[in-house]
C-alpha cells in the first residue's frame, strides 16, 4: 500500500520559487491499480519522483507498506518496482542483462534473477528479445525490458509513469493484461497516464491532481456522477477546471 500524506514540493526560480506539489494526499491501495491523472505541469512526475526516493519532499509524508522513505530508504526501494518517465536501458548490455544487472543490485542470486527474468520474459512476450543488444530496440521493446527490470525483484507496489507512451495497439494491449495480472496477484500499481481509453480500462481508482493540488478522487463512476458527464475525458476536464475541486 501507498500512502501520500500533505506532500508538498516547491523549485527556485529566476523570478522566485514556484510550488510543484501542494499539500498532496491520496491512498493507493493493494489488489487495485490506482490511476494518478492531471494535465501537463500539473505535479504528477514530482509526485511520483518523492515516493520512489528520488526526490525529497519539503514537508509531508510518503508511507510505503508503513515505511517512511526518509528513514528507511533502502527498505523502500525493495519493495518498489518503479518505470520512471525516462526508461534509461544499459543500449550495449542485452535486455536479459539489463534485467538480470538490476537482480544484482537488488541482492538476487543468479538462480533467482534467471527465474525472474524467464517468469517476466514469458509474462510480457520478450522471449525474442532477450539476448538482443538493447540499442536498437523499438520503443515497445525498450518499455518491456525497462519493466522487467523494474519488477525483477518481486516488489509489492509497482509505479508506472506512462507506460504505453509510444507503444502500439498489439503492444499495449499485452502491457494492459500484464498489469491485471499484477493487481490480480494482490499488488499495488500506481499508474500515471493521459490515455482516458487506457485508465477507464484498467483503473479501479483515480486520483486528479491539477496546479500542484488534488482536486478529484474515487473510482470513474464516482468520478463521472460527481460531474454529471458521460464519459471519463469529460470528467477529468471538468475536474481539472473546478476552482473548488470534487472531493468526497
Amino acid at each position: 500500500m501507498i500512502e501520500v500524506i500533505e506532500l508538498r514540493k516547491s523549485f527556485a526560480t529566476r523570478t522566485g520559487r514556484v510550488t510543484a506539489v501542494d499539500g498532496v494526499s491520496f491512498r493507493a491501495a493493494d489488489g487495485e491499480i490506482t490511476g494518478l491523472l492531471g494535465p501537463n505541469g500539473a505535479g504528477k512526475t514530482t509526485t511520483l519522483r518523492m515516493l520512489y526516493t528520488l526526490m525529497q519532499p519539503e514537508s509531508g509524508r510518503v508511507l510505503i507498506d508503513g515505511h517512511d522513505p526518509a528513514a528507511r530508504p533502502d527498505e523502500v526501494r525493495r519493495r518498489l518496482g518503479v518505470l520512471p518517465d525516462a526508461r534509461g536501458l544499459y543500449k550495449r548490455l542485452t535486455a536479459r542483462e539489463n534485467i538480470a544487472y538490476f537482480g544484482r543490485l537488488h541482492g538476487l542470486d543468479p538462480a533467482r534473477i534467471d527465474e525472474r527474468v524467464a517468469r517476466l520474459a514469458d509474462a510480457l512476450g520478450m522471449r525474442e528479445i532477450l539476448d538482443r543488444r538493447a540499442e536498437g530496440f523499438s520503443q515497445g521493446e525498450r518499455t518491456k525490458t525497462a519493466i522487467a527490470r523494474a519488477l525483477v525483484h518481486d516488489p509489492r507496489n509497482v509505479l508506472l509513469d506512462e507506460p504505453t507512451n509510444g507503444l502500439d495497439v498489439m503492444t499495449t494491449r499485452s502491457l494492459r493484461g500484464f498489469l491485471r495480472e499484477l493487481r490480480a496477484e494482490g499488488r499495488c500499481v500506481l499508474l500515471s497516464s493521459h490515455v482516458m481509453q487506457e485508465v477507464a480500462a484498467l483503473c479501479d481508482r483515480i486520483v486528479v491532481i491539477a496546479r500542484g493540488r488534488v482536486v478529484a478522487r474515487g473510482t470513474p463512476d464516482e468520478l463521472r456522477e460527481r460531474t454529471g458527464e458521460a464519459s471519463l475525458e469529460d470528467a477529468f476536464v471538468r475536474a481539472i477546471g473546478s476552482d473548488e475541486g470534487l472531493l468526497a
